[in-house]
């Protein structure tokens, strides 16, 4: 990319898209294309038309989605395979139609399935049945993958599709029902710190194991594979560790500086036992993360008690 280029950002208020929006500012680029939910509501495909024809980006990251955690995720499954279903077609069409040069589709670590050997290579999609509680969201990101093997495979578009694992980091969400795992739990340690608690309650056994990467080393992998990637086979971007919720509870605890016990609802879903990506493509394109989980906790601990995101 040229860096003048125009680059449309759907999602850019997001906590991915916004780190992407950074990254990019960073290293220079100066034509990016940026325009809320409310100015451009990406379920309307009229209105997605309309601004492709009007503003004819030649690069998309699209880093629109609805997400959110487990809860979010069983509760509102209509919601989440609808919205973004509709969205990242309605955009995947337009880069079409209106000559986008390349798109880069933002998926998830859950389109793998729920028994799926670990580490989770890109080779393993579609071949078992995927976790549960989010199925819906899972079933529209493997759409979005597919969406842009078939503009490929049929027009030649230079479509890709990127899978992080799980993300954190500057903006989160912090909301109390429909957060993931790791921002829930530097909310729910600060609070238990104000308020002197005695102990924090963590849904599950503590027992699966998960992997995480800072988002703005997320952001700087998607301009870096922009640039250097163009093959039809997703691509994993993670930081190949992995650790459990119980690890992980006790290390935001000692970020946060919270004193009490933590206490393992085993009545409460764990959810899929594993997810550790396999990052042994992305090595071998060129980039790996520098962010240490340690690290990224702190520096997202210092960005929630600057904006105190407690009710998003």
């Amino acid at each position: 990319m040229k860096k003048n280029a125009s680059i449309y950002i759907a999602g850019h208020r997001g906590m991915v898209g916004s780190a992407i929006k950074r990254h990019l500012e960073g290293a220079g680029y100066t034509n990016l294309l940026l325009r809320t939910s409310s100015e451009l509501d990406l379920r309307n495909q009229q209105v997605v038309n309309d601004f492709f024809a009007s503003e004819q980006p030649e690069y998309v990251f699209l880093a629109a989605a609805k997400v959110g955690g487990i809860m979010a995720n069983n509760i509102y499954r209509a919601d989440f395979i609808y919205d973004n279903l509709i969205l990242e077609t309605n955009v995947i069409h337009a880069a079409h139609v209106f000559g986008v040069k390349k798109l880069l589709f933002l998926g998830s670590s859950c389109i793998y399935p729920k028994m799926a050997p670990q580490p989770l290579k890109e080779t393993y999609l579609l071949t078992g049945p995927l976790e549960s509680t989010n199925e819906p969201y899972a079933i529209a990101k493997i759409a979005g993958i597919k969406l842009c093997e078939a503009y490929r495979d049929q027009y030649g578009k230079d479509f890709i599709s990127v899978m992080p694992t799980n993300l954190y980091g500057i903006g989160d969400n912090y909301h109390p029902e429909n957060s993931h795992v790791l921002p829930a739990l530097i909310r729910r340690f600060h609070e238990a710190k104000e308020t002197n608690q005695s102990s924090v309650t963590i849904w599950g056994s503590g027992t699966p194991k998960r992997e995480f990467l800072y988002a703005d080393d997320l952001a700087e992998a998607c301009v870096y594979l922009m640039n250097h990637y163009s093959e039809r086979e997703l691509i994993n971007v993670g930081t190949g560790e992995d650790l459990t919720i119980k690890k992980l509870a006790e290390l935001i605890k000692d970020v946060v500086g919270y004193g009490g016990k933590l206490v393992f609802d085993t009545s409460k879903p764990d959810g899929t036992p594993r997810k550790l990506m396999d990052v042994s493509k992305l090595h071998s394109v060129g980039w790996a993360h520098k962010t240490s989980l340690e690290m990224g906790i702190s520096l997202a601990y210092q960005d929630f008690l600057q904006h105190q995101y407690v009710e998003r």
